[in-house]
């Protein structure tokens, strides 16, 4: 058996003429090539590693790209991309100009469909199952891998309810590892477990239930029961659902052992698995920390603070206080619309919620923030981690949007502090007591200070600061950006010619010192980490068209396109918002 079956694999084509007893030797190779890129390039690790018998099994029985795969969410995806096509540019993976971490229809023929958030890969698979009888397409096979941990949102049991009512060639695998980022939560996981168990006996299937044609749960890594399942399965019309059991990180035993930290885990050794150490001593503070400790200090002092969060309790450092204070603090799983929800109902009854979710993930949750929070005007407490650019993850992830989409809502206040420090301040002064909702928005990666812990400080609602006195021209930031405007304007020669001002709120706006900077300057300029469309520079401009300001107005922020992946300083350049464009910018705006 040749000891370098990968090497002479760049299709699915070439996979299928390896006989079914290569495969996984095969497995271990496709392990090994997917540890060495991860280990020094850095990327979502153990999904995709808890896959590899199944990914090639799927691409050795179905006639893809014909037959369609979807994967939800694209963490699963890195053996697929290796096997389609892409392992000559594998190296490139979530980097500048690279290759996406998810899959894009963009980008290949065999990414039947783009995924970065969770739980849409039924609702995809069923609409192109659909479409495919209507075409009078009977033979084509449309498969949609989702874990335990996604098929928990209520989009997937949406997707599930239409699909048992149609004749649809849909199969649906649940690669079932009881973990999505963090542990899965909830009672569906306690049913899958007492599947797995074989403790569900006196239970009805309720997948059968909903009249898929349900087969398993079977070992995910036995290539052999894999393969023979997926061949029965291809000969059987409408919905199916197979239940695989998997283990995430499988073939490392660090990733196996230590799941959540290898999910994304960084630099590591490849050959033992352990981490690369990390000095983190002497660095500022993550701001997803500042959050977590900073909540649960106040928590510990004030028995009304509830935390919740969609299945981030890592990412968003709440599990500090699911850690300290369980019974106030809330994993409800990739579920946004219902934590936003089950926040407002807590908020009828006097409790002081922070509602904890990254910004791109609010956007899931659209309705809810308008109809069951800000039209009854419940002070729910959006705490929206990951706003800005946020780097590898590229288009999916990036948090741009939110100032645009939230500032149209009435009621809603909207903040984003420059630093830590206000960071800190502000999640203080909204349990003091608000009356209406507010989103406080900051950035994924650290602040700016080592000795960030302070005394708390009331921060005034509504009102902007004066960073830095100027004669010519008046710079408006918002949101830690400032902090790159501050560094910008300290390496101009001419200094003094700059004003800056900080308006933390970019809704409700410090009117009065609008008109203030508008009647001394006659140029202005707003520099924002969000979209340029709808955002805090159009707040300017309209604020500038109502009052009937003739002056000159520059906008810098996201471009109106989707930002792909790279390193947030790589990113900012594009989008020319990092210290050196900006310097540049200004001292090209300079009058005298």
């Amino acid at each position: 058996m040749s000891d370098n079956l990968l090497s002479n694999i760049n299709s699915p084509i070439d996979l299928r003429l390896l006989h079914e007893a290569q495969l996984p030797h095969l497995a271990q190779e496709l392990r090994d090539f997917i540890i060495n890129i991860v280990a020094t390039k850095e990327g979502h690790l153990g999904a995709s590693l808890g896959v590899v018998e199944l990914t090639i099994a799927l691409h050795y029985v179905f006639d893809t790209p014909n037959d369609l795969l979807l994967w939800d969410v694209g963490h699963q995806a890195y053996g697929h991309k290796i096997l389609t096509e892409r392992k000559a540019v594998f190296h490139t993976n979530r980097r500048l100009n690279g290759i996406s971490g998810f899959p894009k229809r963009s980008e290949s023929i065999y990414d039947a469909f783009g995924v970065g958030h969770s739980s849409t890969s039924i609702s995809a698979a069923l609409g192109m199952a659909i479409a495919s009888n209507l075409k009078g397409d009977f033979e084509k096979q449309h498969i949609a891998i989702i874990g335990d941990a996604s098929i928990a949102s209520g989009m997937a049991f949406e997707g599930l309810n239409h699909a048992g009512v149609t004749d649809a060639n849909l199969l649906v695998i649940l690669n079932d590892n009881a973990i999505g980022i963090d542990p899965s939560v909830g009672a569906l996981k306690e049913y899958l477990t007492a599947v797995k168990e074989g403790k569900n006996h006196r239970q009805n299937n309720m997948i059968k239930s909903l009249n898929f044609d349900y087969s398993g749960p079977i070992d995910g890594h036995d290539l052999t029961t894999v393969i023979k399942e997926l061949k029965r399965l291809k000969n059987v019309k409408g919905p199916k659902f197979l239940h695989i059991i998997t283990t995430k990180g499988k073939g490392l035993q660090q990733a196996e052992d230590n799941q959540v930290q290898y999910h994304a885990p960084g630099k590591f050794d490849a050959s033992t698995g352990d981490l690369l150490p990390k000095s983190e001593e002497h660095l500022p503070p993550k701001y997803q920390d500042v959050f977590g400790l900073t909540l649960l200090d106040l928590a510990q002092k004030n028995e009304k603070i509830i935390g919740i969060t969609p299945a981030m309790p890592s990412g968003s450092s709440l599990k500090f206080m699911m850690d300290e204070i369980p019974s106030r603090a809330f994993d409800v799983g990739i579920a946004e619309q219902h934590a936003v929800t089950l926040a407002a109902g807590m908020a009828t009854q006097g409790m002081i919620v922070y509602c904890n979710i990254y910004s791109t993930f609010l956007q899931r949750a659209y309705d809810q923030v308008i109809h069951d929070v800000a039209l009854q005007n419940l002070p729910v407490i959006f705490c929206l981690d990951r706003a800005g650019l946020v780097g590898e993850d590229g288009a999916t992830h990036h948090g741009v949007f939110d100032l645009a989409y939230l500032r149209c809502i009435p009621n809603l206040i909207i903040y984003a502090p420059l630093n830590e420090i206000e960071l800190q301040n502000i999640l203080y002064t909204v349990q003091l007591g608000i009356d209406q909702p507010i989103a406080i928005r900051y950035p994924r990666g650290r602040g700016e200070f080592i000795q960030w812990k302070s005394p708390y400080k009331k921060i005034p609602f509504g009102k902007g600061n004066c960073l830095k006195e100027g004669t010519e021209i008046a710079i408006l930031s918002t949101g830690t950006i400032g902090n790159n405007v501050i560094k910008a304007i300290d390496q101009l020669e001419n200094k003094t010619c700059f004003a800056h001002y900080d308006f933390g709120f970019v809704k409700p706006l410090d009117e009065k010192l609008l008109h203030a900077i508008f009647d001394q300057f006659e140029t202005i300029i707003t520099v924002e980490d969000g979209a340029i469309t709808g955002g805090f520079g159009s707040a300017i401009l309209e604020f500038s068209a109502s009052n009937n300001y003739q002056k000159t107005i520059k906008t810098l922020g996201i471009p109106d396109t989707f930002t792909e992946q790279g390193t947030i300083n790589e990113l900012q350049n594009a989008c020319k918002i990092d210290v050196k464009n900006l310097k540049y910018f200004f001292s090209t705006h300079k009058i005298s």
